[in-house]
């Protein structure tokens, strides 16, 4: 089974191509250009290198938020464009999930966090036991504060994933046995994605392309100043 998995949900992007469980390619970039600038080029350039042809991608994989509005917004549209074309099914990966995969060797509680702006973060708990990866926590937007206040129940190595673990970090304000993982496992990866993504898709996870949609813990910035402004409650 081939799966070509795609992540836009942050600055850098990346796209990668999953044989089974063995990574045939990835392609990775984060030089400041838009997603819509190097999302579909990469895909063509990861093909045309492993001589893969896209009619033999059987699912397409996708972190599907949280993250930023117009990353997740490009991604999404690309995998449901190829996906719709081939008629093939579409696997829905939370961006958090696919980070906490990043550190899938350890055992450990990972905390993956992604800076969602006003002292909040994206966030999700999961617990990693040889191997395996269990939730325990939906993914949501909580406070900084808030995070801290749950972590301090976890009596064991938590390890901060994301691009909001630094912060995160730096912010500690209680004795919690926290690190912050290796530069090259801290951030989002098209691989990680494909390897949930996998996952998902053996569990019958999968969907048509036309059901995938991106997964928003809460509106942008302009609709909620545009909401505080008209006194709406969000």
């Amino acid at each position: 089974m081939r799966i070509l998995a795609l992540d836009s949900s942050a600055k850098s992007a990346s796209v990668a191509i999953l044989e089974d469980k063995k990574v045939l390619g990835e392609f990775y970039i984060n030089v400041g250009l838009t997603h819509s600038q190097t999302l579909l080029p990469m895909v063509k350039s990861l093909l045309e290198n492993t001589k893969i042809d896209l009619y033999t991608i059987d699912c397409f994989a996708v972190s599907a938020g949280p993250g930023s509005f117009t990353g997740v917004r490009i991604g999404v549209s690309a995998v449901k464009g190829m996906a719709l074309a081939l008629k093939k099914p579409c696997v829905s990966v939370s961006t958090l999930e696919s980070l906490a995969y990043n550190v899938i060797n350890e055992n450990c509680i990972v905390c993956a966090v992604m800076d969602a702006r006003c002292n909040q973060v994206y966030n999700a708990i999961f617990k990693i036991e040889n191997g395996k990866i269990t939730r325990l926590t939906p993914d949501r937007a909580i406070s900084i504060d808030e995070l801290y206040i749950e972590l301090s129940k976890y009596n064991e190595k938590i390890i901060l994933v994301g691009d909001g673990a630094d912060l995160c970090y730096n912010k500690k304000v209680c004795n919690l046995s926290l690190c912050v993982a290796n530069e090259s496992f801290k951030c989002q990866t098209a691989k990680s994605v494909a390897y949930v993504g996998r996952d998902l898709f053996l569990n019958g996870e999968a969907v048509p392309a036309a059901n995938l949609v991106p997964t928003y813990l809460r509106r942008p910035q302009a609709e909620r100043v545009l909401c505080e402004k008209r006194g709406i409650s969000l």
